[in-house]
């Protein structure tokens, strides 16, 4: 199974698209996005959880820098950045200031390509001293 391409199609259709709505032709009913260490349970809350996110950061870019998987397809990482302006991210004022950072996501694909589970994790704190260094 090539779940590194379906993976880099998740980017695409949803971040890259800026399109969140398009989670649901990728994960499971269930689905579970675990960010910093919270679960987010169930596709419609997944999907509600990016648009939020999306929602805090204008001219969103969205760049695939690495993604691999194990041997059977079953486990995927991708390292990626994110760039655009400062809509609030973090509860900072929406002062449009640049933003880049950078993240990891490890995802759990079941044997027919639907994805299970994403964690990931985001240079938050480097993002948030970047933004008020800038005040």
């Amino acid at each position: 199974m090539n779940s590194v391409k379906i993976v880099e199609d998740f980017w695409s259709a949803v971040w890259k698209s800026r399109n969140p709505d398009a989670i649901a032709n990728f994960v499971v009913e269930d689905a579970i996005i675990t960010t910093g260490g919270v679960e987010i349970k169930g596709r419609d809350k997944f999907i509600a959880w990016a648009w939020d996110f999306l929602s805090k950061i204008n001219d969103f870019g969205f760049e695939v820098l690495e993604t691999f998987q194990n041997e059977d397809g079953s486990r995927v990482a991708s390292l990626w950045r994110v760039t655009g302006k400062n809509n609030g991210m973090m509860g900072t004022a929406p002062d449009q200031q640049p933003i880049s950072l950078t993240g990891t996501a490890i995802w759990s694909v079941r044997e027919d390509g639907k994805l299970l589970h994403n964690r990931v994790e985001r240079a938050a704190w480097e993002t948030l001293v970047n933004l008020n260094s800038k005040r």
